[in-house]
């Protein structure tokens, strides 16, 4: 894989950020997709965007771009991008220039974007326009270095000298194999593509919760496109029509899924099309809530690793943004910043007991909350909103860390709770009854481990472990430093609990018997210890990689990568597992259920590029910890809470 190393000057001293280029793969033998990864130069409008040789591509070459990009094709929009004739740039590195890699955390402090009112166009980075250096492309060979100007960011693909193992090319194969394509460009891929399948239901769809894993093992690879027009197409699809039973929901929006369809214009003439499902075909009519949190998160994720942030900055992604940001943050009834939602709005999209506030929503509209901090160009127009996205963020970190955590001594201090206080200062807020303590968590909780439950409200807390929420923390940073630790403390303590055959427990325990009758409804896919109802999940291993590498723990991950790449390709990459401790192929499993695939591959390049995982979490922000609306402080009511946030991140 060729790689240039580009270094950019953050200040006099040799602090240096180091970031990699490569080349972007075919697709079926389709023709080479023009990289999106473009260089800005901060002294002018030109910008020349990366153009790989297929044919020779040892050299890496910079060239003016003759033609239009595939988001310009979809939508018809003119382009800046284009460098005039008299700009060439031409540089060349052979694979044998590079041999280490490093790439400093900087995802570590969020800063908005502030418009650029001059007639030249940047790519932002950490430190605003205000800390804009020259860009340093440099060789292990220092005489090499010159200067281009501007700041870039490029993806990487394979570390050198690594070459995939079978397994991982076998994944390779199929991930690609699962590929859509709509009008010729790649745009996603299908839920599973499995060739015995006869009924494939919805799982012939691209999902957007799905493709998070797949476009994360593109990017890490250095195949953008495919990312690029999945965040394009749906967008696009965010504006359609959607109701269900004469009802509309509120605008932002995003669907469940789309499939790609083809219609007759006439007897010799077809089209394709994009059918989106909002929700309205889906088992119990639910809303994806999930959707647009994931569509965020990517769209950062794609700018991190791609360096192309011309992409956020687009006045119809940005609206998209709004728009999703607007639909959450609507003002309602509840006294929670936690977003209230309905059961199966989620990856659990059946019923689980799950509807009010689940760990898992809170968990992913943090980390979206924060990823919309760093993307929004802040204009007249957006200050409200940033505001807004600022208050909740620093009301939401303290609502989870103080209500949701439980370990042995918060467990005992509910065991002690008085309840029916009816005052400002109750130490019990939500009237919570010590009897709601599970016998099986009494004996189960490590002395030096802790979560956060899956759900809290009035009168109730839901104990289970749901691995989603838990582990989304950790990498968004939603729990303090201490608690996530705690978390990856009790999932090696409860290895054959939450791991056991097949990493991992989608939620802990299983509902049964009678809890499951009232729980579930009866649901027979959701029996005891199968499905969501305790089944066991590998797409959730890239998520537990993410998290024990952000938190040093990488032998945990490696623990788990090793466990799944024993199983998965003679099991043939089932969706998921049953039983207590993951041994059997789910009943009712697909079997080569793509984010399985890619949440494998994703797990398997982080832990060969653990410095990549910077890109994709978040350190804390201690900054949110001193923003405070409530008031309180001058009422006179209570004394402010605020301090406390802040004190339990300072043990």
């Amino acid at each position: 894989m060729n790689t240039i190393t580009l270094i950019r000057n953050r200040a006099i001293n040799s602090a240096r950020r180091i970031l990699t280029g490569s080349r972007t793969s075919l697709f079926f033998g389709s023709t080479p997709a023009k990289s999106d990864h473009t260089l800005s130069i901060a002294n002018n409008s030109l910008k020349p965007r990366f153009n790989h040789d297929r044919a020779n591509h040892h050299p890496f070459q910079i060239h003016r771009t003759k033609g239009i990009d595939v988001a310009q094709k979809v939508f018809g929009l003119p382009s800046s991008n284009f460098a005039p004739p008299s700009m060439h740039f031409s540089l060349s590195t052979s694979s044998r220039d590079v041999s280490t890699f490093k790439v400093r955390n900087f995802s570590t402090s969020v800063e908005t974007r502030v418009k650029d009112n001059n007639n030249f166009e940047r790519i932002y980075v950490q430190g605003g326009m205000n800390n804009v250096k020259p860009l340093v492309v440099e060789s292990v060979h220092k005489e090499d270095e010159r200067d281009l100007g501007g700041d870039v960011n490029v993806s990487v693909g394979k570390t050198k000298g690594e070459e995939d193992s079978e397994v991982e090319k076998e994944a390779w194969k199929l991930l690609q194999g699962a590929v859509v394509t709509y009008c010729g460009n790649p745009v996603g891929t299908m839920a599973a593509n499995d060739p015995g399948d006869k009924i494939p239901l919805n799982y012939d769809q691209v999902f957007i919760r799905d493709f998070i894993p797949s476009a994360l093992a593109f990017l890490l690879r250095g195949e953008s496109e495919i990312v690029k027009n999945f965040l394009l197409h749906t967008l696009q699809l965010q504006s359609w029509e959607k109701t269900v039973d004469c009802y509309s929901p509120g605008q932002g929006l995003m669907p469940a899924s789309f499939k790609v369809r083809t219609v007759a214009l006439d007897e010799d003439n077809h089209e394709e099309v994009l059918d989106p499902d909002f929700g309205e075909s889906a088992i119990g009519r639910v809303a994806p809530v999930d959707s647009g949190l994931w569509w965020i998160i990517l769209l950062r994720a794609y700018g991190k690793l791609t360096g192309d942030c011309s992409l956020q900055e687009r006045a119809d992604v940005q609206t998209g943004l709004k728009m999703i940001l607007n639909l959450c943050l609507t003002d309602g009834f509840d006294m929670f910043p936690s977003l209230l939602v309905t059961d199966g709005s989620c990856m659990i999209d059946r019923r689980m007991g799950i509807h009010g506030h689940p760990l898992e929503i809170q968990a992913l509209f943090y980390s979206a909350l924060r990823c919309s901090r760093e993307m929004l160009v802040a204009t007249d127009g957006t200050n409200n909103l940033i505001r807004a996205i600022n208050n909740r963020l620093s009301a939401l970190s303290f609502h989870i860390r103080e209500y949701y955590w439980v370990d042995m001594k918060k467990m005992n201090e509910i065991y002690r709770y008085k309840t029916e206080e009816y005052s400002t200062d109750a130490i019990n807020k939500f009237n919570i009854y010590p009897e709601q303590i599970p016998l099986w968590l009494m004996d189960w909780i490590p002395e030096e481990g802790g979560y956060l439950i899956g759900n809290l409200q009035p009168a109730h807390m839901d104990f289970r472990f749901f691995s989603l929420g838990n582990l989304w923390s950790i990498v968004s940073s939603l729990g303090t430093p201490r608690q996530n630790q705690a978390i990856l403390n009790l999932i090696e303590a409860k290895w054959d609990d939450l791991v056991g055959h097949m990493p991992l427990k989608i939620c802990y325990p299983a509902l049964d018997n009678e809890e499951w009758r009232i729980v579930t409804g009866c649901d027979p896919k959701n029996t005891p210890w199968s499905y969501h109802n305790g089944g066991s999940w590998p797409t959730l291993l890239w998520q537990f990689t993410l998290a024990c590498i952000k938190m040093g723990r990488i032998e945990l991950a490696q623990k788990a990568v090793a466990l799944a790449e024993k199983r998965l390709p003679v099991d043939s990459w089932p969706e998921y597992y049953d039983t207590r401790t993951g041994k059997f192929i789910g009943k009712q499993a697909r079997m080569y259920q793509t984010w399985t695939i890619a949440g494998f591959l994703t797990s398997k390049m982080l832990l060969k590029n653990p410095e990549m995982a910077s890109m994709l979490f978040w350190e804390e922000d201690y900054e949110l910890l001193d923003i405070c609306v409530c008031g309180l402080s001058k009422s006179g009511r209570k004394r402010c809470s605020r301090g406390a946030a802040r004190s339990q991140i300072l043990v």
